[in-house]
């Protein structure tokens, strides 16, 4: 199985791999040590059917069941369909800042115990825009000069379903989802349960603050570290087409999207999260 890097920072592709039938163990732990590697693995294939591409997911660990009830699929709780298409002029800010999806972020960091990767399938995409792009945390982490990882080493930071540093609201949760999703305390450095490589673990749409630092201190902090980590020389962009199959590490990797595409063109996906550790 040959793994086809996707840019300097990270990501790699996989060719040649039927997806509609069952991979044989040692093409399933060869995918594996790829996405450790590469922290994010393109595979390309037609649409999947719910069961197909809950199959595929378990390649790469064991998929849960998504916050967002109304999102879920009848046949296959575990996978979401996701629409971002701008149904009309109005639905389309002028700040496109404003979308939640634009804001840099990484999935389910609001659990105490967050999924470990994320599983997306184009099945429509628009004409122009739409890309996603990802940036990689370990790297950014290695970089940083000795004097600033001790700095950030032991502060621990407080995720919630929403903070005013994001410029954008997110999807609106009932009575029963918020109650699943209080606030939750993170290390603002995690060690990866499976390289044991360490990642900054930021979520600029989550995070709200560092636990033993005063809103300002914390803000200030915050804001040189999302600099930091959004560097291009971190990033990887992805170009979709219809069928195309990421799953990537939110252990170590943020993500964002591209969200300047026409009105009216479809924008959809479908989803599984994977089961991770809590964070340490």
């Amino acid at each position: 199985m040959q793994a086809v890097p996707l840019s300097d920072a990270l990501g790699a592709g996989i060719g040649d791999l039927d997806l509609t039938e069952r991979l044989a163990d040692d093409d399933t732990a060869a995918l594996h040590d790829h996405f450790l590697e590469h922290h994010l693995l393109c595979l390309r294939s037609a649409p999947l059917g719910d069961s197909d591409f809950a199959r595929v997911a378990r390649y790469f660990g064991t998929p849960q069941i998504q916050l967002i009830r109304r999102a879920r699929s009848a046949a296959v709780p575990e996978v979401s369909t996701l629409e971002s298409t701008y149904k009309s002029a109005e639905a389309k800010p002028d700040d496109l800042t404003m979308v939640r999806l634009s804001g840099w972020h990484t999935d389910d960091s609001y659990f105490a115990v967050p999924a470990k990767a994320t599983m997306l399938q184009a099945l429509d995409v628009p004409d122009s825009g739409g890309q996603t792009k990802f940036a990689n945390t370990v790297r950014a982490y290695a970089d940083l000069s000795p004097a600033d990882k001790r700095r950030l080493d032991g502060l621990k930071a407080v995720h919630g379903y929403d903070t005013a540093r994001a410029p954008g609201r997110p999807v609106a949760r009932t009575e029963e989802e918020a109650a699943e999703t209080p606030d939750v305390i993170h290390p603002l450095v995690r060690t990866h349960d499976d390289t044991g490589n360490k990642a900054i673990y930021f979520n600029p749409n989550r995070t709200d603050r560092i636990e033993s630092l005063g809103r300002a201190e914390s803000d200030e902090l915050l804001d040189w570290l999302y600099d930091h980590i959004t560097q291009p020389r971190y990033q990887y962009h992805h170009a979709w087409t219809p069928g195309d199959i990421l799953v990537w590490d939110n252990r170590c990797l943020i993500h964002a999207v591209n969200t300047d595409y026409p009105v009216g063109q479809r924008r959809r996906h479908q989803r599984i999260l994977l089961k991770g550790a809590k964070p340490v």
